[in-house]
């Protein structure tokens, strides 16, 4: 090819839509000839020609969906008295990723009846654009940087308001999958809220979107839902739990909670034979509160022995010795151990395989940190509409990882086959 020069495009369309025809003759079995490139100057004349190519070979599959539609090819006799006929075309600019803004000619009937699906009605950007503006979207990034990003890449230029409409399709996915079928048996479930500000009756306030992730009888987790409401309660969890049962769940082996109060009864409402256990991190973050900061070191040092110990009889004794040392310097955070003991030593009945995926709510707070990194461009969210969307989009993100069963999943399997026997519903 010719060394690449400056020129304007003025005039270039023209130029070689007029060798187009002689040129496409040319090709055979999908091979240009030698001297192809010879028929160009300039890069802007080589996108020129197959900006026309395509521009002509779209219209014609639209001229070909028409006399598919009216039953007869255009001057056929067959078409008179037909009942309907040509009616002309229409300019339609598309957006596509290889030639940007790109007019074309639409056909039409004089009944109106013809709905090209090549084209379709409504529609003017390609489905690869969409999905690069979504993707773009569910990563965080703000409208007017994605106008920004897709004029750089794809020399297109789309407004603010055309990237909501885009975004909003999302809406009805969103529908669907917080209404979908759930499996009958879930072995652990690990339950939190993620707190977000949205504007509600004319002010931004902070409401929990609530969370739920499933461990499958296959050993692969699933986001099973998100629940929208103005605070997290023990009594909204029970709705959410209601919602899970209405939707197929029958039986929970596990849940993984935090201490929230009443969120243990709000499990035994629903899922009565449901272990629940309470998040180690949580209780020791919450027993800190009461400890001062000359002091944290050595009382996480000994507040550990509690919860490494080989069993719970073990941990009583650690619990004891913990209750001596600092009973009355801080009887408040040694009340929180005795009064949660029930719902946080259940894991210490497991094998050490078993007690990692549950002794935390570490699964869900990882799902939360990427849900806050794909939200953190929009401090606040106008309405719940848009959150549910970025949540969503948020959570498909990283449910991407999820495609294998959780690390060591064979003999995590054989664990709970072993303990729960009959009641566990893992096929083997």
């Amino acid at each position: 090819m010719a060394p690449i020069k400056t020129l304007p495009r003025r005039g270039l369309k023209r130029v070689y839509l007029n060798k187009l025809k002689n040129t496409v003759m040319e090709i055979k079995d999908g091979k240009l000839p030698k001297d192809f490139t010879t028929k160009f100057d300039t890069k802007e004349s080589f996108h020129s020609y197959f900006e026309s190519l395509y521009k002509q070979g779209i219209e014609q599959f639209l001229q070909a969906e028409l006399d598919a539609h009216l039953g007869y090819q255009k001057h056929n006799i067959e078409g008179n008295n037909s009942g309907n006929s040509r009616n002309g075309s229409f300019p339609k600019t598309i957006k596509s990723e290889t030639f940007g803004d790109l007019v074309l000619n639409i056909p039409r009937d004089r009944n109106g009846a013809f709905e090209p699906q090549i084209i379709p009605k409504g529609e003017t950007m390609s489905q690869k654009i969409e999905d690069a503006i979504l993707g773009m979207y569910s990563r965080g990034m703000t409208r007017s940087d994605i106008v920004e990003q897709v004029k750089s890449i794809y020399g297109i230029s789309v407004s603010e308001s055309t990237i909501s409409t885009i975004s909003d399709k999302i809406i009805v996915d969103v529908e669907e999958w917080t209404k979908r079928s759930l499996e009958p048996q879930y072995l652990v479930v690990w339950m939190d809220a993620v707190h977000l500000k949205i504007r509600t009756d004319g002010k931004y306030i902070n409401q929990a979107m609530h969370v739920v992730i499933g461990l499958r009888t296959d050993g692969i987790k699933e986001v099973l839902g998100m629940w929208l409401n103005k605070t997290e309660s023990a009594s909204f969890w029970m709705s959410v739990l209601s919602d899970l049962k209405v939707r197929g769940v029958e039986d929970i082996l596990i849940a993984c909670t935090d201490n929230l109060t009443g969120f243990t009864k709000a499990i035994k409402g629903v899922f009565p034979e449901t272990i629940n256990q309470l998040c180690i991190v949580h209780q020791i973050r919450n027993s800190m509160k009461f400890v001062i900061s000359k002091d944290i070191r050595e009382f996480c040092k000994d507040i550990k022995n509690i919860y490494t110990a080989i069993n719970e009889e073990q941990a009583v004794e650690a619990l004891k010795i913990v209750k001596t040392k600092w009973g009355e310097k801080y009887k408040y955070a040694i009340d929180s151990w005795e009064r949660n003991w029930e719902n946080l030593m259940p894991f210490l009945e497991y094998p050490p395989e078993l007690r990692k995926i549950i002794y935390t709510t570490n699964t869900i707070e990882n799902l939360n940190r990427g849900i806050r990194k794909y939200t953190k461009t929009k401090v606040q969210f106008p309405d719940e509409k848009s959150v549910k969307k970025s949540v969503y989009l948020a959570i498909k993100n990283n449910e991407k990882s999820w495609k294998l069963p959780i690390q060591k999943w064979g003999l995590i399997m054989n664990q709970f086959l072993v303990i729960f026997g009959n009641r566990c519903r893992i096929e083997h």
